[in-house]
């Protein structure tokens, strides 16, 4: 990806469970030698593309919430269970619960996580 592009990407924000991924043509076998089996090419609600940004996890709520007196300031800070998902990874969605999405005249999907079904890291590209 040229370094254009990834500033153009740079300006975009996932929002919550969601996962901003890259589509990938159909291969045999991934680069991880994870085996793709027959007819994988032929389904249309299953795909793959490599994770481009991932969005802050799920919200959830802080102890005491609630402003309990008028004068006291509400600070907007808000805590997530982060997503399994990292930037890199393969991941294998179902395009059910996919948006495809043209951004910069290059096609990328919006997943949520609980559309993912497999992940797969390569921990030797963040070393």
């Amino acid at each position: 990806m040229e370094s254009s592009a990834k500033g153009k990407l740079s300006n975009l924000i996932v929002v919550g469970d969601r996962v901003l991924i890259k589509p990938v043509k159909h291969d045999k076998k991934t680069k991880g030698g994870l085996l793709l089996p027959p007819g994988y090419q032929e389904k249309e609600d299953v795909h793959s593309g490599y994770v481009i940004k991932v969005g802050p996890g799920y919200p959830i709520p802080l102890p005491g919430d609630e402003i309990d007196e008028p004068w006291k300031k509400n600070d907007d800070k808000i805590k997530y269970i982060p997503l399994q998902a990292h930037e890199g990874d393969l991941a294998i969605f179902m395009q059910k619960g996919a948006v495809e999405v043209m951004y910069d005249n290059e096609k990328y999907f919006i997943v949520p996580q609980h559309s993912i079904l497999l992940l797969e890291r390569d921990e030797s590209l963040f070393e």
